[in-house]
């Protein structure tokens, strides 16, 4: 599995597009709120677009932050979806082809290496709540020439879909190492999302196990930004964040 498109900027500039959008607070209607036009095979790719889309995203280097770090942001993130099944499952009025989610985000470090993290996201161009949260453990604290690596576990929750729930649980291995302000990241992982339609909906439960590869940079100069891009699946999703880490 490698990273088809991971130079697309255009999908930076979705997130510009999708911020302006969600200030008004424009959402789509009846979001997803036709899943019996889907059969099941259709309602499994859902499935899979939905945890991509909508599992935890911890948008941070692998090094832990210490018993008095703390790191808070904003967060903008857009997954690329298939548009045409979304737009079936919404009898029409899903209008798009990305999932774009804003979201708060704050981590918390802890004594022995553990830091804990959570997250509240609202859907910018559909009717999503997505709840999150983590526990991450540091194996490698990093050194002078030496990286941090770090393992996460995490889980998350969508909420404010009539027929359908869905929650995923992701298991993550990271690496990063720090240059001056600047600090790269990388990590693997394996998400599970399980997806439970409503019995009126004609369709069974499914659960689906993803891989998932990213990347990221951390600038802090003051103000810690921060670019993510990650493959699950096949899906990709583009995050960017800004907020204060210390």
């Amino acid at each position: 599995m490698t990273f088809k498109k991971l130079r697309k900027t255009g999908s930076w500039a979705t997130l510009l597009v999708a911020t302006v959008t969600w200030l008004p607070g424009v959402l789509q209607a009846d979001s997803l709120g036709a899943l019996s036009n889907l059969d099941q095979e259709k309602f499994e790719e859902l499935a899979e677009n939905l945890g991509a889309a909508t599992h935890y995203k911890g948008v941070t280097p692998a090094e832990g932050l210490g018993i008095i770090g703390f790191d808070v942001g904003i967060v903008l993130s857009s997954t690329d979806i298939n548009s045409d099944l979304f737009d079936e499952a919404s009898e029409g009025s899903f209008d798009g082809s990305a999932f774009n989610l804003a979201r708060v985000q704050v981590h918390k470090g802890l004594p022995f290496g553990l830091d804990i993290g959570a997250s509240v996201a609202k859907g910018i161009d559909n009717d999503a709540t997505v709840l999150g949260a983590e526990v991450r453990y540091s194996l490698l604290d990093g050194g002078v020439v030496s990286p941090a690596v770090g393992i996460r576990a995490s889980y998350s929750q969508m909420e404010g879909i009539d027929d359908l729930d869905v929650n995923n649980a992701a298991l993550e291995l990271s690496v990063s190492k720090g240059f001056l302000m600047f600090t790269p990241y990388a990590g693997i992982g394996i998400v599970r999302t399980t997806a439970d339609p409503a019995a009126e909906t004609g369709l069974a439960e499914e659960s689906v196990d993803l891989e998932k590869l990213y990347v990221g940079l951390t600038i802090n100069l003051g103000v810690a930004i921060t670019l993510e891009a990650d493959q699950t699946g096949d899906i990709e999703t583009y995050t960017a964040k800004a907020g204060i880490r210390f």
